[in-house]
Formats: structure tokens, sequence, C-alpha cells
């Protein structure tokens, strides 16, 4: 039997296939997300279904329909989809959704995406807790389905076209100067969803030569793991952009909601800078608007949006915190170290697609090769996440705090400690597993590494 606890975490489902869930679990949940529907009057008598290429995707969505159906709402089943594509369907349709997808993690995991109406997020806090324990209960009981329960229909939709079709009207790439673009899809659903956005096959053609890259939908990675974020896995997008002599490389994780660029060298361009990039475009287009940005982005991101007239917001680290924060300030646009980027055009969700469309029509609109054009947003060094496994996290918290008592403190996230010559770095736990995760910035490079180096030792001892 599942122990739901295991797989239930801060903003999803997520867990390996099938010894920690099934399509028993996924029955549970679905009819436990909709008892939570039901319950909170959310509108609409239906739900959205899609799911990723993962080769347990279509069966665990198929039961999770069910049990929606069972309580008494019918389904849209929108098939294969990128999780931003199920997001458009949710904002849309103004109904909830559910996508199936582990994101990055490796093929024998998978997991659910769960959103209210209008893509509004569903975490800990707001619901999933309750649907965890909902879920146990018809698990514990033997029967994931109520007995007896009418069972509602199902429908089929494409909507991928309507998808690429908004996105294009958000952002008009049809007259920027031609672009060659190394596209990285990592056997995910970039692959579904990019030559319909970016190229030819269902709109009218843009000034964009795509080169393809592992377009072939594989659940099991044949490739790379699909986890841009991890620098092993752009070594085949930058040697593919310098070999073809391309503008611009993009890399899209496993569900495709993240998206990484590198320059035309073949060196990658923080998401700190893209956030910057585009949050100038948005506030040209928003005066004065609120832009959110994730703690642990560079502080030339506040200082840029600043400079354009915008309002500087900040947010702790996961999208659930992001698009609440979004929500409470009308924020026009919110961007995360971890390369998720969420728009107020797009139901506050995040969307890799759109920011990438963005990052070409801010290299097309002018002449500049992108290794210049995106280095006016990067005016510091950062380390990058380094991951430390520690036991008592706690305690080494606590003496990295207590090693430097001069530093300005912040404890929002994990522990903030901030440096009068404009260093700072970031310690937090992870959600799910025994490592600190530790982010340094500074002016220079050799601050950058003193620093690193010496919190590292701390932590590590």
């Amino acid at each position: 039997m599942s122990d739901l606890s295991q797989i239930v975490k801060a903003y999803d489902v997520r867990g390996t296939v099938p010894d920690q869930w099934d399509e028993r679990a996924a029955e549970a949940l679905g009819a436990a997300f909709t008892q939570l529907l039901n319950s909170t009057d959310e509108p609409g008598d239906a739900v959205v279904v899609g799911y990723d290429m993962r080769a347990t995707s279509p069966g665990l969505a198929a039961a999770f329909a069910a049990g929606v159906r069972a309580e008494g709402r019918s389904v849209i089943e929108i098939g294969l989809a990128s999780t931003d594509l199920l997001y458009y369907a949710s904002g849309s349709l103004d109904l909830p959704g559910a996508m199936f997808t582990a994101s990055h993690n490796p093929a024998q995991y998978n997991g659910i995406k769960m959103c209210r109406s209008g893509a509004r997020p569903i975490g800990q806090e707001s619901g999933l807790a309750e649907i965890r324990e909902r879920a146990q209960a018809l698990l514990d009981s033997g029967d994931a389905r109520p007995a007896g329960a009418p069972t509602r229909p199902a429908e089929r939709r494409d909507l991928l076209p309507d998808y690429a079709g908004y996105l294009r009207k958000l952002v008009d790439l049809s007259g920027i100067r031609p672009l060659k673009v190394v596209v990285d899809a990592g056997n995910g659903m970039g692959g579904f969803t990019v030559p319909t956005v970016l190229g030819d096959a269902a709109l009218s053609p843009l000034p964009l030569e795509i080169v393809p890259l592992y377009f072939e939908l594989d659940g099991s990675f044949p490739n790379h793991e699909a986890n841009p974020l991890d620098p092993a896995n752009l070594v085949d997008l930058q040697r593919a952009v310098v070999e073809h002599g391309a503008d611009i490389g993009l890399a899209f994780d496993g569900d495709a909601d993240r998206c990484f660029v590198v320059d035309e060298r073949g060196e990658p361009v923080s998401p700190s800078a893209i956030t910057a990039l585009v949050a100038a475009r948005e506030l040209a287009k928003h005066p004065g608007s609120t832009v959110i940005h994730g703690l642990i982005t560079s502080s030339a991101v506040a200082e840029i949006i600043r400079e354009h007239g915008g309002q500087p917001v900040v947010a702790r680290v996961g999208h659930s915190f992001i698009k609440a924060e979004m929500a409470r300030t009308n924020a026009v646009f919110g961007g995360e170290h971890s390369a998720h980027y969420y728009f107020r055009d797009f139901w506050f969700a995040d969307t890799g697609m759109l920011a990438a469309m963005h990052t070409l029509a801010a290299l097309g609109e002018q002449s500049l090769p992108l290794s210049v054009f995106a280095g006016e947003y990067e005016r510091y060094i950062a380390s990058g996440e380094i991951n430390s496994t520690v036991a008592d996290q706690a305690g080494a918290v606590a003496e990295v705090r207590a090693a430097y008592p001069d530093a300005v403190a912040d404890e929002m996230d994990g522990l903030t400690l901030r440096f009068p010559d404009g260093a700072w770095f970031n310690l937090r736990a992870s959600n799910t597993e025994p490592l600190l995760r530790l982010n340094v910035e500074a002016p220079t490079r050799d601050r950058m590494v003193s620093l690193r180096d010496d919190v590292l030792d701390r932590v590590r001892r």
C-alpha cells in the first residue's frame, strides 16, 4: 500500500513508480483532489488532465481521471503536454488541472502538479496536505473509488495550436532579424511544443532556423538528464551552438516549464540575467509595475528593475511562494535562479517557452551578439548552487552565522548574510534531502571564491 506522506512534497507529488506509488494511488489522488474542489466550490464541473512522455504517465493520468470522474466532475484530456501547456489550459478554460510529470527527475520517477482554476497553485498550505489525507484514507479503506459513485464523461481536446497562438500574441517574433537557434529538448516535452510554437508546424513561419537536439520524446532520457540546471547536461548544447554558428541556444527541462540560455560562444547566460532582461521588457509595456524576484537571484536584478521604473519585491524560493506573491502584488513578471519565469499575462504561472520568446525577441530586435547584449545584465560573480550533505543542518547553519557577526542577516528562507562590499550568500536546507544549498555572489571573482570556500569549509567540517 502506498504511503502518500513519502511522495506528497511541498509543491507537488513526486516519487518512484511502482514502488512508491502506482495507478491505484493515482486514482485515490484524483478522487481526493476532486473532493477538495467540491468542498471549496471550485468553479466549473471539469478537470483538465495532461501528461508528459514518461512511460508510466498515460496510465497514471487515466487512473487519476477515473478518480475525478467518480467524484462527479468530467475530465478534459489534453494528452501529451508541457506543464505550461497544462497551465494554459487551466487558465484559458478557467478549470482546475493536473499535470503528470516528474520534471527533470530520472526515468523511474513520476509525479503530479495540481492547480485550481486559472492555474492557481496548490501547495501544502493551500490544499495539498488535505488531498494527501483524503487520498490516504481512501487507500487505507481498501477502495480508491467510492462504491456506487457516478461516473462523469471524459473528452479529448488538442490545445497545442491555441497555446502556441496565445504565446505568439504575447511576444511577436515576426519582425526580428533572422536567428539560428539550437534547442536541446533533452527528449522531453520541448520536443513536442517547440516545433509548433517556434517552428512552422501549425502557424506562420518565423525568422528562426531551429536546430533540434534530442526532440524525440523518450522518458528514459537516453542522451542526458533533462535537467539543465546541472552544467553537465548543457555540454551537448554548448558544443552544438558553436559547431552550427548559432546565435543562441535554448535548453528545456523534462516538462519544459524551465528554459536555460547559452550565448553564441556556448557560454551559459545566468537565469538572473534573463530575469532582468525580461523584467526590463515587461516594464517597458507596463511602467511602474511590481516585479518579483527569488531570494537567490543576483543583486543586479533588483537594481535593474528599479532603473527601469519598476518595484522589486523579493520572495522565498519555490513556485507556490512566487505565484502567491505575484497574485498579492499583481506583479507583471517574476523570475527565479532555477530558471522558472512567471508572467501576469500567463495567469501568474511559469512558462519557459514565453521566457525563451522574450529572449529571442530582445536579441533579434538589435544587432549585438548575445554575449555582449546579455552582459549588460550581468554585474556580479555568482557561485551557482552548491549542495553539501549535512546531517546536522541546523548546527551547521548556526556555526556559519556565528562566524560572520558583522554581516546583516535575513532568515526569510534559510540564512542570508550580506556584507558591506556587496557580497552575500544564502545557505538553506533542502525540503526533501539532507542537503544544505549554498549560493554566493560578490563584486569580484576573488571575493566570491574566498567567501564560497570559507563557508563550504565551515559547512562540511
